[in-house]
């Protein structure tokens, strides 16, 4: 079975790095970057130094040393900021980080400068210097190697998955190739190259098939256009090749990477251990096992993707609730139906990637171990007649004779514990060194 599996692994591989030259980008295809600020405009860092003037809509702010505007050095000037009046009601504290825009020729308007957003790479970066931490203190070198796989998916998806769907390369094929190759490296990366993994692949790889083709299905019947967010509306402006359903497609298929890595590798690693506490238990059984963990895998992931779109879509929600509308209707409509149907393509592949995975692990796994035989004992001789103590010729070469207890009792044979002893602790013996 491990031929078999590298007789399916290897010429996916190849064949999804065929996709990612034929889909690879064309530098000169690729959109230009979209400037932020406008010519004469400068993007700088500032603190804020007091309360923030309600009325006015301005807010005291010194500019970091260094900062430079119009070709000035500005760094360390006290400046006013103005805030829209949303961010006048969240509140700004004294030493919270703002980045600012400063406008040539703006004065007229009571302050050059316009807030444009919270400074928060420092908080950020300590929760991901945090959660770095945790995992490598409780997964260590396990840990490490996976941090280094999401550095490498991370890669793949800047380096190859946004470029081609900028472009226009099929988002499909994108979707696929972006998600078969960030799979590969992921699990080998995090896991090793040994059979359980290239089972989990093998299932991750099936189950992405089935949620690319379910999705591929589900967009186009549910009419999910992608046209439900600001973004989708003004990027086409920039990227006129950009097609904005299959780029719904393809989140669709990434989106469901992360939930099949985690039920594949599960499956594969139960049935792994199970063989490892059940040796001389069948395929089936292990199967069946198998799957009594996986269906309880399958409930919790449901909440847990149901959830996690919860949390994501809460002010969403919130409207649908105040909305004068039936509950079906605000469901299948704008971005929530395609919130909707990415939950449930990514559900239904999942639920499909667990029989899969475990039916190839429990084929894969090595097989039964032999019932163990023992040894056959030479049976003790009698040290005053030469005859056996047990059955079998006895040493003149007569017929065998018989141990029982009537045996035993005989004139012939001298009696006692000690006696009686010897031949049970030679065979005790014999038994233990073989």
């Amino acid at each position: 079975m491990r031929l078999t599996l590298a007789a399916l692994l290897v010429p996916l591989l190849l064949a999804t790095l065929a996709g990612l030259v034929a889909l690879w980008p064309a530098a000169d295809d690729v959109p230009a970057r979209i400037p932020v600020a406008a010519e004469g405009s400068a993007v700088l860092r500032a603190t804020v130094t007091g309360p923030a003037d309600e009325e006015t809509g301005f807010v005291p702010a010194r500019l970091d040393d260094g900062s430079r505007a119009e070709g000035q050095d500005v760094g360390g000037d006290e400046i006013t900021v103005q805030a829209p009046p949303e961010y006048l009601a969240y509140g700004f504290d004294v030493g919270d980080r703002l980045r600012v825009l400063h406008i040539a020729g703006a004065e007229a308007s009571g302050t050059p400068y316009v807030f444009l957003d919270f400074e928060r790479g420092l908080p950020i970066g300590l929760l991901a210097a945090a959660y770095a931490l945790v995992v490598l203190a409780v997964a260590r070198w396990r840990g490490l190697a996976a941090l280094a796989g999401l550095a490498g998916a991370f890669a793949v998806i800047g380096w190859f998955t946004l470029p081609a769907l900028l472009t226009g390369q099929d988002a499909l094929g994108v979707a696929l190739v972006t998600s078969s190759l960030v799979m590969f490296v992921v699990l080998y990366v995090a896991h090793g190259f040994t059979a359980r993994t290239s089972t989990a692949l093998l299932g991750t790889l099936i189950g992405l098939a089935l949620t690319a083709l379910l999705g591929w299905w589900g967009a186009g019947a549910s009419n999910v256009t992608g046209l439900t967010s600001e973004e989708s509306l003004w990027i086409p402006q920039y990227a006129p090749a950009l097609d904005i359903q299959g780029v719904v497609l393809c989140g669709i298929v990434l989106a469901g990477m992360g939930v099949l890595n985690d039920v594949t590798i599960t499956q594969a690693s139960a049935v792994w251990e199970l063989r490892a506490v059940a040796p001389l238990a069948s395929r089936a059984e292990l199967f069946t096992r198998a799957m009594r963990i996986g269906r309880d895998h399958i409930a919790s992931t449901v909440y847990t993707i149901a959830f996690a779109y919860v949390g994501a879509a809460l002010p969403l929600l919130m409207a649908v609730y105040l909305s004068d509308q039936a509950l079906a209707t605000s469901l299948t409509s704008g971005e929530i139906a395609e919130e909707v149907v990415r939950t449930l393509v990514g559900s239904i592949g999942l639920v499909l990637a667990i029989p899969v995975t475990t039916a190839i692990a429990a084929l894969t796994v090595p097989g039964a171990a032999p019932v163990p035989v023992g040894p056959l004992v030479a049976p003790a001789r009698d040290a005053g007649t030469g005859t056996g103590s047990g059955t079998g010729p006895a040493a003149d070469g007569g017929p065998a004779t018989d141990a029982g207890p009537d045996r035993a009792a005989g004139p012939d044979r001298a009696a006692g514990p000690d006696r009686a002893a010897v031949p049970a602790e030679r065979g005790r013996t014999s038994r233990t060194e073989a």
